[in-house]
């Protein structure tokens, strides 16, 4: 089926209700290629027109690579590189303060981070060894699991991307539209065709899509970036409220097991949920679903203003009636079946601890924190894994990694190990429930430091709150800026980073945000604590503070976010 559109259908909207998003002004055009037609509107635009992202692989394998940084012309450097998840880091010599206020060629250091894509897969020890001598021999053994599930790398330099890509070739991984406005890395489920509990395996789906569209020309335009998330775990395990397209594993009382369908979720400076498009969809036509998805995107998002270019805006004019009339009448040309919502089975989506698979065997999930590894521990943890007598590891979008098909003879032996090497299955909770982005030491966004602060103010609040007894983790999670790459709405405490003023850096406070989990049957973004800022070396006694005051005024049963709800912001401050 082809999705490369010649009609232009006048298509109208409205915003819903109550929604935060806010779309484009209707007065102008809109960049809409279905409607306005193809003529670029801003630079971004023209670049990508002029030629396809895809495209600069040979140049940096034939010019960059063997002439240098200096040989990269602007458009190549801060736009099609990042197809193939190349960005420019921050040069650590700029501080808070210079952030927004230099350009980004300004900010940029003459190395890179480099995003290697995992789209959920399960990898092979062979694989992990491949990554982590990677990170060892060209990124000064930096290695980071994100909350996408991808590994980012930092320290590459231009000249060692061919042998970086060369070996990641070899063993079936690689950075293709790893970064830019293309369909982004997916989150899959990490314990897809293993888990004891799993409604249906989504590996199958994930793999199809790989292979029919990524790398497609038709795809590697888009408005801005594509993020998918696909599951057949009742765990609800891939953050689909958030994402711009997810299929959720569900069972249909006549059709069987398949996926529901959710459009427009993201979060940012504009937060918002993904909707049910309220359609079932089979195991077999979930791929040309997902095609006609992000065609729409393509064809009717609005490219005037990459701050109005997400999907989220088109579904909030739209809402999810007209966008499945849309799908189905100009892109399926057939009706998709209704379909039921999914339930979760009100276990933990990080899958962290020790778990029963389908075979007998068990997988294991450890907590490194903040995601933060490095290539040496990561091959150890290979080491590890084989001998447990598991050949296989996955990570998750919580920034967690899991050992799959351990004999259950060797998981003691294995978790005393794997906790010698800082990575827990029995995390205390805020070891399990903390997450941060890559903050000002790599990123030019960024006004704060995360990493490391986070690191610090999990080993202060073990401390704190040694001997007392919480029995469900509160998520604390640390943004070094407002674009929320690490979810900061949807955290029990979520931290904004921003200057205070002069050089100092804090934390603006978001309280009882959530996905739909074992505590909350669905999403909502946090409240924010007005007025309140926390300096960095405030930050766990406020948490110490908030927590203590939830542990003393909480109802039987009740979740931290459901007390925020019915609290003042005097409980808060």
């Amino acid at each position: 089926m082809s999705y490369d559109r010649t009609t232009t259908p006048t298509v109208p909207g409205h915003a819903p209700a109550g929604e935060r998003v806010r779309g484009p002004k209707k007065d102008r055009s809109n960049g809409q290629w279905a409607i306005d037609g193809r003529a670029p509107l801003n630079h971004n635009e023209e670049f990508k027109q002029e030629d396809d992202g895809l495209n600069v692989r040979q140049r940096i394998l034939d010019v960059y690579a063997k002439q240098g940084f200096d040989s990269i012309p602007t458009d190549d450097l801060f736009g099609r590189m990042r197809w193939w998840g190349l960005y420019t880091q921050r040069d650590q010599s700029f501080d808070a303060t210079r952030t927004g206020k230099l350009t980004d060629a300004e900010l940029s250091d003459r190395y890179f981070m480099q995003r290697i894509r995992v789209d959920g897969q399960i990898l092979s020890t062979e694989q992990v060894r491949v990554i982590a001598g990677i990170s060892q021999d060209f990124a000064r053994n930096s290695l980071d699991i994100t909350d996408r599930q991808n590994i980012q790398l930092h320290w590459v330099r231009i000249e060692d991307v061919p042998e970086l890509w060369g070996r990641l070739d070899a063993v079936g991984l690689n950075t293709i539209t790893a970064c830019g406005d293309t369909p982004r890395g997916f989150l899959g489920s990490p314990v897809a065709g293993i888990a004891a509990d799993e409604i249906i395996d989504p590996t199958p789906l994930i793999e199809e899509i790989r292979e029919r569209y990524i790398n497609d020309p038709h795809f590697t335009n888009l408005p801005r970036k594509f993020k998918t998330a696909i599951t057949g775990h009742p765990s609800l395990d891939v953050c689909h409220e958030i994402n711009d397209i997810s299929f959720v594993g569900v069972q249909h009382p006549e059709y069987g097991a398949g996926y529901d369908l959710w459009v427009g979720g993201g979060l940012s400076t504009a937060p918002r949920f993904a909707e049910r498009v309220g359609v079932f969809v089979r195991p077999e036509e979930a791929a040309e679903v997902w095609a006609g998805v992000i065609a729409i995107f393509r064809d009717y998002g609005y490219r005037r203003s990459r701050n109005k270019a997400r999907l989220k805006f088109l579904v909030a004019d739209w809402g999810p009636e007209k966008f499945r009339q849309v799908l189905q009448d100009e892109y399926l040309h057939r009706a998709l079946p209704d379909g039921p919502a999914p339930v979760s089975n009100g276990t933990a989506g990080d899958h962290v601890g020790i778990h029963d698979q389908k075979d007998g065997r068990k997988y294991i999930g450890f907590a490194p924190t903040v995601g933060r590894v490095g290539g040496t521990t990561l091959a150890r943890v290979a080491d590890l894994a084989e001998a447990a007598g598991s050949q296989r590891i996955s990570f998750t979008p919580h920034q967690k990694l899991l050992i799959l098909d351990v004999d259950p003879d060797k998981v003691d032996e294995l978790v005393t190990a794997m906790d010698e090497l800082g990575l827990k299955a029995k995390p205390s909770p805020f070891r399990r429930a903390t997450m941060a982005c890559t903050g000002i030491e790599y990123c030019k966004l960024a006004f704060v430091e995360t990493k490391g602060l986070a690191s610090r103010v999990i080993d202060d609040l073990e401390q704190r709150f040694e001997g007392v007894d919480l029995d469900t983790p509160i998520s604390l999670h640390l943004n070094g800026c407002p674009n929320s790459c690490a979810r900061i709405q949807t955290a029990d405490i979520g931290l904004k980073g921003q200057l205070l003023g002069g050089t100092e850096f804090g934390f603006q406070v978001h309280l009882g945000g959530g996905l739909a989990s074992a505590d909350r049957d669905e999403a909502g973004l946090g409240h924010t604590v007005r007025g309140l800022k926390v300096s960095a070396d405030d930050l766990p006694g406020y948490v110490e503070r908030v927590v203590r005051r939830f542990l003393d005024q909480r109802l039987a049963g009740e979740s931290f976010s459901a007390w925020v709800a019915r609290s003042d912001d005097k409980e808060f401050l």
